[in-house]
């Protein structure tokens, strides 16, 4: 079969440019792969040129923009995927721009194509009641409820993605002061966000059951499912669905529908900014700037990001051994803290 320039250049760009060209990441590949097998898709549909005939002079302005329309209209997408669909375009047509000179206006007037701009939806989250009907719902005495405490700890007090989360290894934590843990973060950005100091006993205790605590383990996923394996987004969906979906059934008005881990995201993000805290430390935090503020908030003083996590978090930790009733400092230091 003859291989087409458009199909030689598109390998190249998928095997070569993107995964050592730009850095891109595994996540970042995938979605750019399916965008193109929807281009592909279009180009057959409406234009009725199969795949293995699409040639790179096929790849022009009016063919973008009217795929692009075909993702809204036919397929019934929304914006924000037509974006992303039309992200994964611009980064192809930018790299052909060295390969083919002679096409360099039809290029620039696809890279012109606006990004439509999506109304502005209203943030999703939940306030400190919420969280606390959604963690009551884990029975951590159950197999692996104890892990899925941890997991929802986690969410709750630094923010991380579905993605950081699944990619955790044990060494990753540093549970001595100042406890931290190293995020591998979007764009192979990594970054140490503060651990609250109450939900430290819960993770050792995690890492005793799971024999997480001992040198050769250190390479190990924290979390792994029921398979014994690493954790993939949907299964993290499930699992946070599955205890939102309980906690709903007691109090529907503080859950809100649909409840996902970016939600729990968007909970830790509210709760620090009603706790007033500076946006740069939400960002530093979160992890979502760009290069150059990243090396901007990067220089935040790591004191202040533990008080910006701990502003926002509430005792979740369960009550679960008697020296916490017994040492009155250890309850007085607590007190102290919620007043701060």
């Amino acid at each position: 079969m003859k291989t087409t320039d458009f199909a030689l250049y598109l390998n190249k760009y998928f095997t070569i440019y993107l995964p050592n060209g730009s850095g891109s990441t595994p996540m970042t590949i995938d979605s750019y792969r399916y965008a193109f097998i929807l281009y592909l898709t279009y180009m057959q549909e409406e234009l009725q040129i199969s795949a293995n005939r699409v040639q790179i002079s096929d790849l022009t302005h009016r063919n973008v923009l009217l795929f692009l329309e075909w993702l809204q209209g036919k397929r019934q997408n929304g914006i924000a995927t037509r974006n992303q669909r039309q992200a994964a375009i611009n980064s192809f047509v930018r790299f052909l721009m060295y390969e083919f000179p002679e096409y360099l206006d039809e290029y620039q007037r696809i890279l012109g194509i606006p990004i439509k701009k999506a109304p502005q939806k209203e943030i999703s989250y939940m306030k400190t009641d919420g969280v606390k009907l959604l963690m009551v719902q884990v029975d951590i005495e159950s197999s692996g409820g104890l892990r899925d405490y941890v997991i929802l700890s986690l969410f709750y007090t630094t923010g991380i993605r579905v993605s950081e989360l699944i990619n955790i290894r044990v060494k990753d934590l540093s549970l001595y002061e100042p406890y931290t843990l190293l995020i591998h973060g979007k764009g192979q950005k990594s970054r140490y966000v503060p651990l609250m100091r109450n939900i430290i006993p819960i993770i050792q205790k995690y890492l005793a059951l799971e024999g997480y605590d001992r040198m050769e383990k250190l390479d190990e996923w924290l979390f792994k499912n029921h398979m014994n394996t690493q954790f993939t987004r949907q299964g993290i969906n499930y699992l946070v669905g599955k205890y939102a979906k309980r906690a709903r059934k007691i109090n529907s008005e503080i859950i809100p529908k649909d409840f996902s881990p970016h939600k729990m995201r968007h909970t830790t993000a509210m709760g620090l900014v009603d706790s007033g805290v500076d946006l740069i430390y939400i960002r530093d935090l979160l992890g979502h700037v760009s290069v150059k503020t990243t090396e901007i908030y990067a220089k935040a003083d790591v004191k202040k990001k533990r008080e910006a996590i701990e502003a926002a978090s509430k005792e979740i930790v369960p009550t679960e051994a008697a020296e916490w009733d017994n040492n009155t400092d250890l309850k007085k230091w607590l007190k102290m803290f919620n007043r701060k």
